[in-house]
């Protein structure tokens, strides 16, 4: 089963020149708490942007470049939807972490999203898809907690899609 987990913009922003805008240290926590253990399918940008393998997590990486290879037992790269097809149907549930394009790709295949909802815009030039209310059902919202870092609120929103 694919989940989708991201950090958004209210105007669904989610990066600007491979980097993310903004430092949530609670939703990085969480990010941590929800992804160990499991596997984290990105694109090669978002894979780079992340200065080194996580710990704990099998790392999938689609990329359209066929030379593009990570020399570790906690990578594996793909280059076509079919090859992560056993991701999609297994009962496990796998994380899609990024960026724009992986998102566009996968969001149909995916079975539940995990939405950090910031209350401010940003600008940027990785764009999240929108999430379509006839599609997406919410489950579950929670404000996230202050941090004195920020000068926007923001929240947990889960969502399943709808059968």
């Amino acid at each position: 089963m694919l989940s989708i987990i991201v950090a958004k913009a209210k105007n669904n922003i989610i990066g600007k020149d491979n980097k993310m805008l903004w430092k949530l240290p609670d939703d990085l926590k969480r990010f941590k708490e929800r992804t160990t253990g499991h596997t984290i399918i990105m694109g090669r940008k978002t894979f780079e942007s992340l200065g080194g393998i996580l710990p704990d997590r099998m790392h999938i990486i689609l990329s359209r470049n066929p030379d593009f290879n990570i020399d570790s037992d906690y990578v594996k790269v793909v280059h076509s939807l079919l090859e992560l097809q056993d991701y999609m149907e297994d009962e496990e549930e796998h994380f899609v972490i990024g960026g724009a394009i992986i998102y566009n790709l996968l969001m149909p295949y995916c079975k539940k999203m995990y939405v950090t909802q910031l209350d401010k815009d940003f600008e940027g030039d990785a764009i999240f898809p929108k999430i379509n209310e006839n599609t997406w059902e919410e489950i579950s919202r929670e404000v996230g907690p202050e941090d004195g870092l920020n000068d926007f609120g923001y929240e947990y929103i889960t969502y399943k899609r709808r059968d």
